[in-house]
Formats: C-alpha cells, sequence, structure tokens
C-alpha cells in the first residue's frame, strides 16, 4: 500500500483530472509557468526569513535602548 502525502491530496480536491494526470506520470504542458511559480514561492520564503530575521534585531535593539535609558538615570 503506498502512502499518500497531504499534498496529493491537496491536488485531488482541487482538481482530480491533474491528480489523475499526474498519477499516470503525464507531465503538465505548461511546465515553464509553473517553474516560475516555485521560483516566486522560493523569493517569497526568503523575503520571510528575513522579515523574521529583522523583527528579532528589531525587539532586540529597542530592548537594549530601553536597558540603556534605564541605566542611564542611574
Amino acid at each position: 500500500m503506498r502512502k499518500i502525502r497531504a499534498s496529493e491530496l491537496g491536488n485531488f480536491l482541487y482538481c482530480q483530472r491533474s491528480w489523475w494526470f499526474d498519477l499516470q506520470g503525464e507531465k503538465s504542458e505548461n511546465q515553464a509557468e509553473m517553474d516560475l511559480g516555485s521560483q516566486v514561492h522560493q523569493l517569497h520564503a526568503k523575503a520571510v526569513k528575513q522579515g523574521a530575521l529583522l523583527k528579532g534585531l528589531a525587539i532586540a535593539l529597542f530592548l537594549l535602548g530601553v536597558l540603556l535609558f534605564f541605566w542611564s538615570l542611574l
């Protein structure tokens, strides 16, 4: 018995014909567009990771500023 992945269920729910063609090993006719979509998703994922790092840096710098402010009052 083969395992069914969650992405395969998503493909089936989105388009049963596409899922069936994929199961038969048929390649999509719009492979170039699908490759471009994968590249766009990779760029977006990179931007999200950078945003999370910048948010962490901003929080750390804010806390450092608050600490320095209260330290200067002493």
